[in-house]
């Protein structure tokens, strides 16, 4: 589990994030959502240990970052929204550096990845390395590296660019397999129609504070809008700036 507390923060100077609350609970899949700026990178840079918070608290599974770093971070697995690979090392390499940073099983591990590399077609480019894959391939190993970690808490960011249709499709799929394993999966992205779909919960960051809070059902109440798609109640409250 996730908890988010009166949460301060940004960079040197440059105060982002403005008293941020939010949870996101086992087994549950919450859509962070925002214009660019809202300060939902701010946010995950924060929770990962990227960022120092001003001030409030980020627990996951109780833990703080700064009573117990390995800890901590072990209860994380990051997808971010630009891949980043190690340009002298193959795939097969990077998984097993994964499983050397992460003290894996690596039969359990290696069994896990066959699968993943079999979903996501490349389980013939396990000796290529980054400069000759594609973005979308790219994207697909660190989707792959995420899970393997098997972490309680996944964080993704933007999770479908760059990814095809298929690849998208096979992700969802494994999101649905995380959530009912009770994995908690905080998500940040601009395809409104999918997280709609896919997610439970949503929290709207507007000018670095939760301006909504809720799943679709309570949005509308909240903001007296019964028929309205995501999308729609997202392009009022944000166009507004205020809550309901």
């Amino acid at each position: 589990m996730l908890e988010v507390k009166n949460l301060t923060g940004g960079y040197a100077n440059i105060p982002v994030l403005k008293d941020v609350s939010f949870q996101v609970g086992d087994g549950e899949l919450v859509g962070l959502i925002g214009l660019n700026g809202a300060g939902k990178s701010t946010t995950i840079k924060e929770i990962i240990g990227l960022l120092q918070p001003y001030g409030g608290t980020i627990k996951v599974n109780d833990l703080e970052l700064s009573s117990d770093l390995k800890a901590y971070r072990k209860q994380i697995a990051y997808i971010p929204e630009s891949p980043i690979l190690y340009e002298e090392l193959t795939l097969r390499e990077h998984i097993e550096l994964l499983a050397l940073a992460y003290e894996l099983d690596k039969e359990a591990m290696w069994q896990k990845a066959d699968g993943l590399l079999q979903l996501f077609r490349l389980q013939d480019k396990l000796d290529w390395f980054p400069s000759t894959f594609s973005k979308g391939m790219m994207q697909k190993v660190m989707i792959i590296c995420a899970l393997l970690l098997e972490a309680s808490l996944l964080i993704v960011d933007e999770p479908f660019l760059g990814l095809d249709p298929l690849a998208i499709s096979d992700l969802v799929s494994l999101l649905e397999k995380e959530k009912a394993l009770g994995r908690s999966i905080l998500m940040s992205t601009h395809v409104l129609d999918s997280a709609e779909r896919l997610c439970d919960r949503f929290v709207v960051l507007h000018s670095g504070q939760v301006i909504a809070d809720g799943d679709l059902g309570s949005l509308r109440q909240q903001f007296d809008m019964p028929d309205a798609s995501l999308n729609d109640i997202y392009l009022t409250i944000t166009a507004s700036g205020v809550t309901g």
